[in-house]
């Protein structure tokens, strides 16, 4: 389906799409509901007003800067994971830079109990929400309880005037063992599969773009479950090598964080997004620069100890030239 193009539209036709786990964007405030109590002035790992400023400067400075060497302006459309709740994606968009952008959220508060959420940050320049819902992911550990994790975010909008399907994920995590906790992920996976089936029953060759920290590389299990579908591309695997990911735990390097999208998005049709680019975003100013974790992504914490910086992750993007 087209739609019309927005009167703001931007003479560049390069367009970054990104994701971003932000590591545990909580607010200093203690909420009674969720396991936060971590991330307080009191808490273990003493987090302060003065703290939260920090961090929301620096992730505010990666976000602007990411893919906006080749397309000239920051991210349309970023899909994140832990933010505790809409008020700090607010803040996060009010921070300088990216207050001086138009940009906007879909976020919903999900059922995990340290209450970190799936957002997704949008220029309303180029990008309308049609719709949104926040997806359940219906899970059990083995003894029979719910695992209570993260939704799974759909948003239905308009980049540029072309229709997209957008999936913002925050798969289990390996916590008590990889092959243990297999089924989980393979579970989020199929979820996906469902929802776009039904999609299909009324949508002729939708746009689709899967993005998230899927706690799995893109040979595991739930990620080709994922690929089984034949409309689907993964343009990070390539971006995989024992010198190289999107985090780094006990000095190996692995590629979580991924972008996939719909073989749509490699037509040149006039009023279409045709996919240039995928990558890292593991600039040198996100980096530890000395010491043992040299080269890893300087992160707010190791351990309780305060590091003062970005997040345990890179961010990972694509890019799209509007075919005009």
């Amino acid at each position: 389906m087209k739609f019309s193009f927005f009167k703001k539209k931007s003479i560049n036709t390069l367009h970054t799409v990104a994701f971003y786990n932000l590591e545990n964007l909580f607010d200093s405030k203690n909420d009674y509901n969720t396991l936060d109590d971590d991330f307080t002035p009191n808490g273990s790992k003493k987090w302060t007003p003065k703290r939260y400023q920090n961090k929301l400067s620096r992730l505010a400075k990666t976000i602007s800067q990411i893919g906006r060497e080749s397309a000239g302006f920051p991210p349309v459309l970023v899909g994140v994971a832990e933010v505790e709740n809409g008020k700090v994606v607010q803040d996060l968009l009010s921070t300088d830079p990216l207050n001086g952008f138009n940009y906007h959220y879909v976020h919903y508060d999900s059922p995990d109990e340290r209450g970190i959420d799936n957002a997704l940050l949008y220029n309303r320049d180029n990008f309308e929400v049609i719709r949104s819902e926040a997806i359940p992911l219906i899970i059990h550990n083995e003894n029979g309880q719910r695992d209570t994790t993260r939704d799974i975010l759909y948003v239905n909008g308009v980049l540029n005037g072309e229709e997209v399907h957008i999936f913002v994920n925050h798969w289990p995590s390996r916590r008590n063992g990889e092959v243990e906790t297999d089924y989980k992920r393979i579970a989020a996976a199929k979820t996906i599969i469902t929802y776009m089936e039904n999609l299909e029953a009324s949508l002729e060759n939708p746009n689709y773009i899967v993005m998230g920290d899927f706690n799995d590389g893109p040979s595991s299990a739930s990620i080709q479950t994922l690929m089984s579908r034949s409309c689907l591309h993964n343009p990070m695997e390539i971006l995989k090598s024992p010198d190289r990911g999107s985090a780094n735990y006990n000095r190996s390097w692995s590629l979580f964080d991924q972008i996939i999208v719909s073989h749509n998005f490699f037509n040149f049709e006039r009023g279409t997004h045709s996919f240039t680019e995928a990558n890292i975003f593991d600039e040198a100013f996100l980096t530890e620069y000395k010491g043992k974790y040299k080269g890893n992504p300087h992160r707010t914490y190791v351990g309780r100890r305060y590091m003062g910086g970005f997040s345990d992750h890179f961010p990972v993007y694509v890019q799209f030239k509007l075919n005009i």
